[in-house]
């Protein structure tokens, strides 16, 4: 949802120096794995309120921002992208697709196989949800510089990357 935001404008911090290199605790990459889960949760529920007057529902909100990401997604793929059960996005696409939000056609190739797309009445909703996305990051990033911003991001990404290469290397 943040995607094309202007670059914003905060006096970067004076620079501190460099930590110096410490083994990392088991205490820290607990507080850390609990830190990131609760920023994680707080601004899933600060976006739930921003988007009530929208009367979007989380889970609806969520199946839209892939969606909007990768419009004519599989089904089952848009299941695995949300951590859903098959049969729990199956009913939710059902709901969207009464509302006029999204419709269900069959794979070209594969006709057992759902693609799912966006309807010209949920673009525009994903125009307002990204709106009101980037008025409540200009809120939640006030005080923090770029710089801070630019290295978190790079961190959880980095994250992000181990986490995928080891769940394909482990098996389940």
């Amino acid at each position: 949802m943040t995607q094309n935001m202007p670059a914003r404008r905060v006096r970067a911090a004076p620079a501190e120096p460099p930590a110096p290199a410490v083994p990392h605790s088991i205490d820290w990459e607990l507080r850390l794995g609990f830190l990131i889960h609760d920023v994680s949760r707080l601004r899933r529920s600060a976006f739930d309120r921003c988007l009530k007057p929208l009367a979007v529902t989380r889970s609806q909100w969520w199946v839209l921002a892939y969606l909007s990401r990768e419009d004519g997604m599989t089904q089952s793929r848009l299941a695995e992208e949300l951590d859903l059960g098959k049969v729990a996005v199956g009913g939710l696409i059902d709901r969207l697709e009464k509302s006029g939000l999204v419709r269900r056609d069959a794979d070209a190739d594969d006709r057992r196989v759902n693609r799912i797309f966006l309807e010209p009445k949920s673009k525009q909703l994903v125009a307002r949800m990204r709106k009101v996305s980037h008025r409540m990051n200009e809120r939640i990033l006030q005080g923090i510089a770029d710089d801070r911003l630019e290295a978190s991001a790079l961190v959880l990404d980095a994250m992000k990357r181990n986490l995928l290469a080891y769940l394909q290397e482990t098996p389940a």
